[in-house]
């Protein structure tokens, strides 16, 4: 039988963190500055033509997620068809655009789903993600993240935003849970 190190807690993590951690079923996203690096670009048709930059190493982690069974969620401030479009092809569970109250719309579909503070990380980079912070046992900032947030995030990620800051995560989350070697041994298979 082999005995899954990486669930060790890494020196970025608090013990009690760590435990958290593991026991997650929920995973909750911003998604200007934590899946993207925040840039909005407009083409010809301004609005119309806006694109978004996407890190395929994120997309392969969220996808690591779902087969974990974690509920995944996006609430954005923001929201085009881009964002649309990669959340379908994610299946994120829920996705909310133009959320007004970040922190309201997490309790509901808490509530809708069943799932309470104690089973939720979210993932946050500027001051409306904040909201969210009161409603989860986790809160993890990217490494571009203001500074306010930095300060009261559980965890910051050496990666930035729209770089991999959703890997580098979901990686940790898979230590914790002890599923990271049977991910890397399929792999080499």
């Amino acid at each position: 039988m082999i005995v899954d190190s990486s669930s060790s807690v890494p020196s970025s993590w608090s013990a009690d963190a760590w435990a958290r951690l593991a026991r997650v079923r929920l995973v909750v996203l911003d998604v200007d500055g934590v899946l993207t690096d925040g840039r909005i670009v407009y083409g010809e048709r301004g609005p119309a033509d806006e694109l978004m930059h996407f890190h395929v190493h994120d997309g392969l982690a969220l996808r690591w997620l779902k087969k974990e069974g974690v509920k995944l969620f996006w609430i954005t401030g923001r929201g085009c068809a881009a964002t649309r479009a990669r959340a379908k092809e994610l299946e994120v569970d829920e996705l909310v655009e133009r959320s007004p109250h970040k922190g309201q719309d997490l309790r509901a579909l808490q509530a809708k789903h069943g799932l309470s503070r104690a089973d939720t990380l979210a993932m946050g980079d500027d001051l409306p993600d904040l909201a969210l912070r009161g409603d989860c046992a986790l809160f993890v900032a990217p490494a571009n993240a203001c500074v306010d947030v930095q300060e009261r995030a559980d965890r910051v990620t050496r990666a930035r935003g729209g770089h991999g800051a959703v890997r580098e995560l979901v990686e940790d989350f898979l230590r914790a849970r002890g599923s990271w070697t049977a991910l890397v041994d399929a792999a080499l298979r």
